[in-house]
C-alpha cells in the first residue's frame, strides 16, 4: 500500500492490517443483516452536490459551535466502547489528537481508560457518554466523576437499554482483553506492533467500571456486564433525574423517529443527536442522513439537531450540514485512524475531514457553513421531511 493516506478508506485497511480481527470487526459491523449499517454509509452517495463556478473563495471557514463550544468544524469524536482495543490507550490518543485539532472528544461508559486518565492526560475539557445501569448508585458516582474531571457535556445514549445481536463479535468471543484461545493466540501473532503497545499499558479492561462498581461479574465480556447491567427500564423520567443531577449540558444520543425527537425537546436538553447506533441495534431502521430532514423539520429550532453515522469524509459533514445537522459525530472514521497509526492516526483522520469539508464548500459556491443549506444539494437526490 502506498504510504500517503489521502482518505479514510485508506485509514481502514492499514486499521485492518495491524488490529486484531476480533476488535476490527468490532468496530467494523452491525447488527442482523447489517443493511442499516451499509445504508448509513451509501445512502450518502446518492446526495448530488450542486457545483458552482467564478464565486469568490477566499477566507473561507468551517468552525462552528456545538452546544455553546466553539469547534473548529462541526465533527466530535463519537463516543466508541473499547477503543483502547484498537490501539493501546487509544481513548487517551484520540482525546489528545481532538483537543489540539479543536473539536470536542466524547469518552464512552464503555471505555477502555477511564475518565480519571483521560482528564490526566488533556489540559481542555471533554464530553462524557453515559450508560443507564440498573445499580444507580453506580451512575451517580459515574456523573460526579465526570463532574470533577471537568467534563463540559454529558451525552445520554437512549439506544442501548439491549444489545442488538451483532454476529461478528459472537463468533470471535470479543473480550476484553482477548481470551487466550488458539484463534486469539494465531491471530495476535500477526499483529506485533499492537501486542507491543499493549504489553506497555496496564489499561486493558474497561476503566470506568473495574473498581468502581460493586458486585459486578465477568468484565472481560461485554454482553454479559451488558445483560447483567443496562437497564431495560430506562424511561423519560430517567432522563429528567439525570438532567437534575448532572446540571450542565445535556445531549441525548440515539433519536431516530420524530415522536422522540419531540419528547427529547420537551426533556430541555440542549442537543439530541439523530443516530442508529451505526447500525448495531435495529438492522431495517432507516439510515441516519435519511431520517435527519423529518427531525429537523419538527425540532430544529428548539433543540440543536446534531446526526452520526456514515461519516467517511468531509464531503458527508457537508451534507447532513445542508440537510440541517448543526453539529456531526465520527465513530469508525476515527477508530481507524487510531487503528492504523494511533494518535498520529486520528489527527490523520481529523485533516482529511477538514480538507473535504472545506473544499466541497468552495466547490458549491459557499465561503462560510452559515450559509450553506439544502440550495447546495441537487433537487431529486436528497431525502425530504
Amino acid at each position: 500500500m502506498s504510504s500517503v493516506i489521502t482518505n479514510v478508506e485508506d485509514l481502514r485497511v492499514l486499521a485492518k492490517r495491524r488490529v486484531p480481527r476480533m476488535f476490527y470487526d468490532y468496530a467494523d459491523s452491525g447488527s442482523w443483516t447489517e443493511s442499516t449499517y451499509r445504508a448509513n454509509e451509501t445512502d450518502f452517495h446518492r446526495i448530488k452536490l450542486r457545483q458552482r463556478v467564478a464565486v469568490n473563495m477566499e477566507g473561507r471557514s468551517i468552525r462552528a459551535s456545538m452546544v455553546g463550544h466553539d469547534v473548529a468544524m462541526p465533527v466530535a469524536i463519537a463516543p466508541t466502547g473499547l477503543t483502547g482495543m484498537q490501539h493501546a490507550d487509544g481513548e487517551i490518543l484520540a482525546a489528545k489528537a481532538a483537543e489540539k485539532f479543536g473539536i470536542p472528544f466524547t469518552l464512552s461508559t464503555m471505555s477502555i481508560c477511564s475518565i480519571e486518565d483521560i482528564a490526566a492526560h488533556t489540559t481542555k475539557p471533554f464530553w462524557f457518554q453515559l450508560y443507564v445501569m440498573r445499580d444507580r448508585a453506580f451512575i451517580e458516582r459515574l456523573i460526579d466523576r465526570a463532574k470533577a474531571a471537568n467534563c463540559s457535556a454529558l451525552m445520554l445514549t437512549l439506544d442501548l437499554q439491549i444489545l442488538g445481536q451483532r454476529h461478528k463479535d459472537l463468533k470471535n468471543g470479543l473480550s476484553a482483553p482477548p481470551k487466550p484461545t488458539l484463534a486469539n493466540l494465531i491471530n495476535l501473532a500477526t499483529k506485533p506492533r499492537w501486542c507491543m503497545g499493549m504489553l506497555g499499558t496496564k489499561r486493558r479492561s474497561f476503566g470506568n467500571i473495574v473498581g468502581h462498581a460493586s458486585g459486578v461479574g465477568d468484565l472481560s465480556s461485554l454482553s454479559s456486564w451488558t445483560a447483567e447491567q443496562f437497564d431495560p427500564q430506562l424511561n423519560w423520567g430517567d432522563v429528567e433525574w439525570i438532567k437534575k443531577r448532572w446540571g450542565g449540558k445535556l445531549i441525548l444520543k440515539g433519536i431516530m423517529d420524530v415522536e422522540d425527537a419531540r419528547l427529547a425537546a420537551d426533556s430541555g436538553a440542549d442537543a439530541l443527536i439523530v443516530s442508529n447506533h451505526g447500525g448495531r441495534q435495529l438492522d431495517g431502521a432507516p439510515s441516519s442522513i435519511e431520517a435527519l430532514p423529518a427531525i429537523v423539520e419538527a425540532v430544529g429550532k428548539n433543540i440543536e439537531v446534531w446526526m452520526d453515522g456514515g461519516i467517511r469524509s468531509g464531503q458527508d459533514v457537508f451534507k447532513a450540514w445542508a440537510l440541517g445537522a448543526r453539529g456531526t459525530l465520527i465513530g469508525r472514521a476515527f477508530l481507524y485512524g487510531l487503528g492504523a497509526m494511533g494518535e498520529a492516526g486520528v489527527t490523520r483522520c481529523l485533516e482529511i475531514i477538514a480538507k473535504e469539508l472545506d473544499l466541497t464548500m468552495a466547490f458549491c459556491g459557499h465561503r462560510n457553513l452559515a450559509k450553506v443549506d439544502t440550495r447546495v444539494l441537487l433537487p431529486g437526490t436528497f431525502p425530504k421531511p
